[in-house]
């Protein structure tokens, strides 16, 4: 039987190295990115994010504390604890990052297709799955997660969309078209397991109702804003981009992209654990399947 990576957990982290990746701001890329290269969904903010080398380098420790990581872990083991099939068993994970969600997967069995815009993020990852021994491989994939047509179709058992990366998706229109698109790869019986931030938890934020305001006003007089769409300063960058859904919302894209919804798991605020009890959750997960009668 092979071992697991030895991987440092996230106690063991270097409490000095955590306060060095929140206070250090990213270097500037080397060759500066011009903006007219963006793909299509990605926001400026993020383009600028991807592009940060010094952001990939400290963003195991940056996530160290964050309450969210451990919590789904813990749903993901629970949903998908090891392939159940003769054969291996696929599962595609968008945006990955330095591999938190990948490896574990691969350690369970799984093969892993690890999509990315970042190339310094998939460089981490694939040093961390070659420094150890899984029972599953990673495949390590640079591409834009609105233009996933290099993939076939009913080519992934199961899917996972975490730490709400679909909400860096510029535009609702590029959102379902990563989701539709998401939907014919994956085999009839196949899981999505997809994490969104709450659009109403910045009610519980200083200065929330402002932002609220303002993300209304925008929508109305700019074409391209939508109401949940917001700007906010990350490790140096001034614009990050993050897109803040609602329940009815969310419901309506996976619908109307041919998902059949399973159970929807409520987030406390401070994400560490489900609570079905809140009256204003922090952000869900959603559980989808394709049916194994749908077109």
């Amino acid at each position: 039987m092979n071992q697991p990576p030895r991987q440092q957990p996230a106690s063991s982290i270097d409490p000095e190295q955590v306060s060095k990746a929140k206070t250090t701001p990213p270097r500037p890329p080397e060759t500066p990115i011009p903006q007219w290269r963006r793909p299509r969904g990605v926001a400026p903010g993020t383009w600028e994010y991807v592009h940060q080398r010094s952001i990939a380098d400290h963003y195991d420790a940056f996530v160290a504390d964050t309450p969210l990581c451990g919590l789904d872990q813990q749903m993901l083991q629970e949903s998908l604890p090891g392939p159940n099939r003769p054969r291996s068993e696929v599962v595609i994970d968008l945006g990955c990052g330095s591999g938190r969600t990948a490896l574990p997967l691969a350690e369970r069995g799984y093969d892993v297709i690890g999509v990315d815009l970042s190339r310094a993020m998939l460089e981490i990852m694939n040093g961390k799955f070659r420094a150890g021994c899984t029972a599953g491989t990673i495949f390590p994939v640079q591409a834009n997660l609105v233009e996933l047509g290099c993939f076939a179709e009913q080519s992934v058992d199961h899917a996972v969309c975490l730490f709400s990366t679909i909400g860096m998706i510029h535009g609702r229109s590029n959102r379902r078209s990563m989701l539709n698109t998401l939907f014919k790869l994956v085999r009839p019986g196949g899981t999505f397991i997809l994490h969104v931030h709450h659009r109403w938890a910045a009610l519980r934020e200083h200065q929330g109702i402002r932002q609220l305001a303002r993300s209304w006003w925008n929508a109305i007089r700019d074409r391209n804003s939508e109401f949940g769409d917001c700007t906010y300063a990350y490790r140096g960058l001034q614009s990050m981009f993050m897109h803040r859904f609602s329940k009815r919302e969310l419901k309506q894209d996976l619908r109307a992209t041919g998902w059949t919804l399973g159970r929807i798991d409520p987030i406390s605020i401070d994400g560490s654990q489900i609570n079905r009890k809140t009256v204003l959750p922090g952000g869900f997960v959603f559980h989808a399947v394709r049916n194994s009668n749908s077109e």
